[in-house]
């Protein structure tokens, strides 16, 4: 031991104890104290938000936004730690530690910094005879639970989960393992999901939300037991009511509990969590402290980080003098964040309490969106916004009361007087925590940029912000811009195909025709930065080398979707839907004979007009669909995947009145032509015979419309979906020959260009209409000849997918996948 110094150890390497020891050494609290460290993981601390990320594909365990602290900072700065081991008995007279491999440690000072585990409820069958979990079953609390269920996921194609609870972290487990192509449940036992955040009104937006990605969701449901089969395999799980849902693999994410085992056994006070005073301090103890989601303080115990990060400066601030007096009074929680792809935003109640509460809520099924604010004697007590969350801002001054309240109350959910996003940047105090996720306050991103930091991807590297669940990174941007000026240096990882390879598309497409890369596993070995391998990346980069290589790409399965695995469009019951192709909209009765046969033939429970003049038969199990193509004898109608879609067409000159162009033919033309392109996302486009535009050629990706004397408008970059955009007239053209030349320039030029999932409405706008024409119609850098030649070559090597069915990929790529859940039946109307 250094003279002069006091030994401080603390138990727990997790985002609790490795922050508050940050916040020791910011303090000089290296030449007071020799720090060890003990932690049951074997690993530096990293943030258990982004795990979700993990099991989602998009970062890996070797990430940098995962660690947030490696294992070089531990002896960068002094502190000695002890990973995979636990502490497992505290001699408080003696002031030992003792851990599980034998290992004594004596202190001064001591945090415990345990954190919680998984709360697992009594259900049959969950765990194995000498108590660990049965095989199949998981918590979502580590890195270890992740590797886990990615390992079970990749194991085999058809594994199928049950998430128990619905809270936030059910809802990230359930998302991340249906982008794996899982088929997965949510089952919650309250009436609608996130009920601690959400009220019904918005737990019901959120459901839409969640159902939408393909996830069930069975709430007012308890789940009693998990079923195994004679060798214990899970099977499934069963409720309350009798019923049952199949399942290879259960998730439990029903809550969490403080881990007080070690606190408990050391003689410490413990009613929910270890009780600590305003100091952070245990009860009746000098020198023990606990922090984080252990603790309990006033009552309360607390899940979620910014009250650990608010406990871990004042506990620095006591133990290292720098203000003795500091003291903790609890939290008032506002949450923002990303669920599943959806953003929300929580702050104090959500329903009114009093009958003189003021409640205001804005509810629109339709679009996801749901907004509410509750007021008291003038005072914001709680506001929800869940799908828009740009007010979220404003609302957290307004609740922590540091703006006051308009008149309107409306206007605080709507931009009606109250301060823009922008505004709402350089008006906010230092104080206020910008990431919750990591603590950061808007005053450390503004000192960040003040030293020196000049882009975003700078900032996140030295505060972390944004590197969460990213919600707060348009705000992180806005505060930088504040900060500087205006004079922030565009980010060089921005414009990357994928994170992984420093390069731009175009620079990534060169490098893989120099070096004949054809397989994605190929692109990681010879491009990524130290060769290693980004699960996110794959897929934009299976995409890219279609794009490149044709028919004569290696396919590698592992790289590819589950949509794109077995050329359909998997559902929320783990059935998929099959479209055949009808060019231009236009069918026969012989296909229609066809498709009425295999509708009854295979049961098919609903059959639908897609809205792009398709015919869908939805329901189909995994193993009849070679079999249903079989008999269809049709081509793919790609509604799946990241392709050229349909090509729709309205009646044209032939039947209409005020027809001014076969928009039929040119629609059929078109489809014939680019069928089945892979693009960076799904591409649209429609056939219009006059201006009155019933097939909605303006607003598509591409859409053509006839003018009269052969003459066609032709209009890019529009949109109907969530994004509403009227396309832009890239040229008028004259013939159908010209409108297909001009078509597969455009078509070339985005597949070659854009970002991946990067739509055309995104695309035209960023560079802009004029340099489309400049490029496509002028020529103006003399590429069109070359970009007809590739799109010649994607055409000539076209192949039906749905050709699968006489030469399987893989053995498992058509097996059976899971027992299915009977869809509902639509009534005829």
């Amino acid at each position: 031991m250094t003279a002069g110094k006091q030994r401080l150890l603390v138990i727990g390497n997790g985002m609790a104890g490795a922050r508050t020891v940050e916040e020791i050494i910011k303090r000089d609290g290296s030449s007071l104290f020799e720090i060890t460290m003990i932690g049951d993981e074997p690993y530096g601390n990293y943030n258990r938000i982004m795990l979700s990320h993990v099991l989602s594909g998009e970062t890996t365990v070797d990430d940098e936004d995962l660690i947030l602290n490696p294992m070089s900072w531990y002896s960068e700065n002094g502190v000695t730690l002890h990973v995979g081991d636990r502490a497992v008995s505290l001699d408080r007279f003696s002031k030992t530690v003792v851990c599980e491999s034998g290992r004594s440690v004596d202190y001064d000072v001591l945090i415990i910094a345990t954190g919680s585990n998984t709360f697992f409820p009594n259900m049959d069958g969950l765990r194995e005879s000498d108590g660990r979990l049965a095989r199949g079953v998981f918590g979502f609390r580590t890195i270890a639970d992740t590797n886990g269920m990615l390992q079970m996921a990749e194991s085999r194609e058809d594994v199928c989960a049950v998430v128990i609870g619905g809270g936030l972290l059910g809802l990230e487990a359930a998302y991340g393992l249906r982008t794996q192509g899982l088929d997965v449940n949510v089952v919650h036992s309250p009436g609608h999901l996130m009920n601690q955040q959400l009220d019904e009104r918005g737990g019901r937006v959120l459901r839409n939300k969640i159902e939408s990605l393909g996830v069930g969701v069975h709430t007012s449901k308890r789940t009693t037991s998990v079923l195994r089969s004679e060798d214990g395999v899970v099977t499934g799980v069963g409720f309350n009511d009798g019923t049952s849902l199949a399942a290879d693999m259960v998730v439990v994410t029903a809550g969490i509990r403080p881990s007080v085992d070690f606190a408990r056994a050391g003689g410490l006070v413990i009613e929910r969590g270890i009780v600590v005073d305003d100091q952070l301090r245990c009860e009746d103890e000098g020198s023990i402290y606990a922090v984080g989601e252990c603790c309990q303080h006033r009552g309360e115990v607390y899940g979620l980080v910014a009250p650990l990060w608010e406990q871990a400066v004042v506990l620095a601030d006591v133990l290292t003098g720098a203000d003795p007096t500091a003291a903790y009074h609890g939290s008032r929680l506002t949450t923002k964040l990303k669920v599943a792809g959806v953003d929300v935003a929580s702050m104090g109640i959500t329903a009114p309490e009093r009958d003189d509460d003021e409640f205001v809520q804005f509810y629109e099924p339709r679009s996801g969106t749901y907004k509410s604010v509750i007021v008291r004697n003038n005072k914001l007590i709680g506001a929800t916004l869940l799908g828009d969350i740009s007010k979220a801002n404003f609302l957290t001054q307004a609740f922590d009361e540091k703006v006051p309240l308009p008149d309107e109350r409306i206007s605080m959910l709507f931009d009606m007087g109250t301060p823009s996003a922008a505004t709402g940047a350089a008006e906010l105090a230092d104080d206020v925590q910008v990431c919750n996720c990591n603590g950061v306050t808007k005053g450390a991103i503004v000192a960040c940029v003040h030293a020196g930091a000049k882009n975003l991807s700078e900032v996140t590297a030295k505060t972390r912000a944004g590197k969460g669940c990213g919600s707060c990174k348009g705000l992180v941007k806005d505060i930088i811009a504040c900060a500087a000026g205006g004079a922030v240096e565009a980010d060089p990882t921005a414009d990357w195909y994928v994170p992984c390879i420093p390069m731009t598309k175009p620079e990534l497409i060169d490098a893989i025709r120099a070096q004949d890369l054809r397989a994605v596993s190929a692109v990681f070995t010879a491009l990524a930065t130290g060769g290693v391998e980004d699960a996110a990346a794959k897929m934009p980069l299976a995409s890219l080398l279609r794009t490149v290589w044709g028919p004569d790409w290696v396919d590698e399965r592992g790289a590819l979707f589950i949509n794109d695995r077995v050329h359909a469009n998997i559902q929320r019951d783990g059935t998929f839907s099959v479209v055949p192709q009808m060019k231009g909209g236009v069918t026969t009765p012989d296909q229609l004979r066809k498709i009425a046969d295999v509708a009854d033939k295979y049961h098919v429970p609903l059959v639908k007009v897609t809205g792009g003049q398709r015919i869908d038969l939805l329901g189909i199990k995994k193993e009849d669909l070679p079999k249903v193509w079989g008999d269809l004898d049709m081509p793919s109608g790609f509604a799946y995947g990241k392709s050229m879609r349909t090509v729709k067409t309205c009646v044209g000159s032939d039947f209409c009145r005020f027809g001014l162009g076969d928009s039929t033919a040119l629609g059929i033309a078109l489809e014939e032509r680019f069928q089945g392109l892979e693009t960076p996302a799904k591409l649209k486009l429609a056939v219009a015979g006059c201006p009155r535009n019933c097939s909605e050629a303006l607003c598509k990706d591409f859409g053509v419309v006839s003018v009269g004397e052969d003459k066609w408008e032709i209009y890019v970059g529009g949109a109907a979906g969530a994004h509403i955009r009227k396309g832009d007239l890239l040229a008028t053209v004259t013939g159908a020959e010209e409108v297909l030349t001009v078509a597969g320039r455009f078509i070339q030029h985005y597949r070659e260009n854009a970002q991946w999932l990067e739509r055309t409405y995104a695309w035209v706008p960023r560079l802009g209409l004029e340099e489309l024409q400049s490029v496509l119609i002028d020529d103006r850098d003399g590429i069109v000849a070359g970009l007809d030649e590739r799109v010649q070559a994607s055409v000539d090597g076209y192949i039906d997918p749905w050709q699968d069915r006489t030469a399987p990929k893989s053995p498992a790529q058509f097996t059976p996948s899971l027992p299915m859940l009977p869809l509902p039946q639509v009534p005829v109307r």
